[in-house]
């Protein structure tokens, strides 16, 4: 590295990194699908239901049961919608009651987790369902239901009308769900191709398109023509931004892009699925002192056959799922593999993720650039993914660059590791060790197998250690990790 390049990389050090060495708090723990091929004799689809944001608050009761997290507590054989409480228990109980679903609740005073150890984590469910969330998510949560969906998760979002804030901590359930569609640290650019309308529309019923093919429509539990709109809104579909994004239902005069009130899409591995008023969900019973009415069987609208539908096609029917066993589509699984996106689903330490001109990337603008300084210094680069477990191939793959001030021939003073980690960050594996001996023009790539860590939730990490004097600097980018 000549002298001019050396003082650009303390230059951006100093501009980066004043407020310290700090990590990045977004990960991204990955993970694939079921397969149709079930991995026991009958497939279960596993149902996660949210009611960890005030679901309840005000004169809503969105939950299948007040038996928390298991629904099977209450009644653990259901066969009337009244064996369990809750304003959703008609669609908890016409699934459990199937013999094909395995239903909990996210508690109140939970977070939602992808890739942790917690029973309820999305990474032990097929679909997850935020009937009307009422407080925001958090950071760490909009990462993990984004990360859950984009790798074969289904999420079944239901809001009501603008204005709906019925904890009065100024947040309705449209602006929740928008937040979560534009303000994540996975994919903020309209990554399901639709916005939610901040509308109170206070009565109709949309009707269904003509599609005889489409299995939310046409689904296993039936047809679907009508829905119910009672106090809701709907959605504008953006194409342009994701070509899935389809329309199923509509209010009357409207078509095409705009007034969707049922809208289905998907993301990376997964699907997604919007109605635009939590009234069709509703079936009239639920805990004592809420006002309740029955949409669920409203004689004007197919409500349960389109809930029950989406939900098995979120679901997948047997073909996908959020948690992934026994089964393996090929994908690549890390975010932000090239760096592209800048500090985003890396953890990193300060300033490594960067577009500076004082070492070029392999391919665009950013790339991550360990040490550097010529002093004693540590940078770390870091992401979680878990591999699924019927996946025989998984190949870690990265461009690596060393460039180095020593002269030596034979001393590794500076050193660049990368190792597997588990979820306690016990390093189960050292891959390779570069040093400044390894320093050359250009990039390499280099590739190790993760086969053995199919099944298991690990962290790829990469640690530059730089010694006191003269300066190595590990640069890498367009990072892989392929599995089939």
């Amino acid at each position: 590295m000549s002298g001019s390049r050396r003082f650009r990389r303390l230059r951006r050090r100093l501009a980066t990194g004043a407020a310290g060495l700090g990590l990045l708090v977004a990960s991204a723990a990955l993970q694939l699908s079921a397969s149709a091929t079930p991995a026991h004799a009958a497939t279960t689809h596993r149902v996660l239901f949210d009611n960890a944001h005030a679901e309840t608050a005000g004169n809503a009761d969105w939950i299948i049961s007040t038996s928390q997290p298991d629904p099977l507590g209450q009644d653990s054989s259901p066969s009337a919608e009244t064996d369990w409480t809750g304003a959703l228990s008609s669609w908890g109980v016409a699934l459990q009651k199937t013999g094909g679903y395995s239903l909990k609740t996210l508690p109140s005073g939970s977070s939602l987790s992808y890739g942790g150890s917690s029973s309820t984590d999305l990474s032990n469910f097929d679909t997850l369902v935020l009937p009307e969330p009422n407080t925001l998510f958090t950071s760490a949560e909009k990462t993990a239901i984004m990360n859950f969906v984009k790798n074969g998760g289904g999420l079944f979002m239901i809001s009501d009308h603008t204005g709906s804030d019925r904890n009065n901590d100024g947040k309705d359930s449209v602006q929740i769900l928008n937040d979560l569609m534009s303000n994540n640290s996975v994919d903020s650019t309209d990554p399901f191709g639709f916005s939610i309308d901040s509308l109170n529309i206070t009565s109709g019923n949309p009707a269904a398109i003509s599609d005889s093919t489409d299995p939310v429509l046409h689904g296993p539990f039936g047809t679907v023509t009508k829905s119910l709109i009672a106090n809701g809104t709907t959605a504008t579909l953006k194409p342009s931004d994701n070509s899935s994004v389809k329309g199923l239902l509509y209010r009357t005069g409207y078509s095409g892009n705009t007034g969707a009130f049922f809208v289905t899409s998907t993301f990376g591995s997964g699907r997604v699925a919007y109605w635009g008023d939590s009234s069709p969900i509703d079936d009239g019973t639920g805990q004592s002192g809420n006002t309740l009415y029955d949409g669920w069987n409203d004689s004007s609208a197919t409500n349960a056959a389109l809930a029950l539908n989406a939900t098995a096609w979120l679901a997948g029917s047997g073909t996908t799922g959020g948690g992934g066993t026994g089964s393996c589509t090929a994908a690549q699984l890390l975010g932000n593999s090239g760096f592209e996106s800048g500090n985003t689903v890396w953890s990193a330490s300060s300033g490594v993720i960067t577009s500076d001109s004082g070492e070029a990337a392999h391919t665009g603008s950013y790339k991550a650039w360990l040490n550097g300084y010529g002093s004693a210094h540590t940078d770390t680069l870091a992401q979680t993914v878990t591999i699924p477990s019927g996946c025989t191939t998984a190949a870690l793959g990265f461009y690596l660059h060393v460039d180095t001030a020593e002269t030596t021939t034979t001393t590794a003073y500076d050193t660049l590791k990368v190792q597997v980690l588990d979820s306690g960050g016990t390093v189960l594996s050292t891959l390779a060790t570069y040093s400044n001996l390894n320093a050359q023009s250009g990039y390499t790539r280099r590739s190790f197998s993760l086969a053995g860590y199919a099944g298991q939730t690990v962290t790829i990490k990469f640690t530059g250690t730089e010694g006191s004097t003269l300066q190595t600097s590990f640069v890498i980018d367009d990072t892989s990790l392929d599995v089939s």
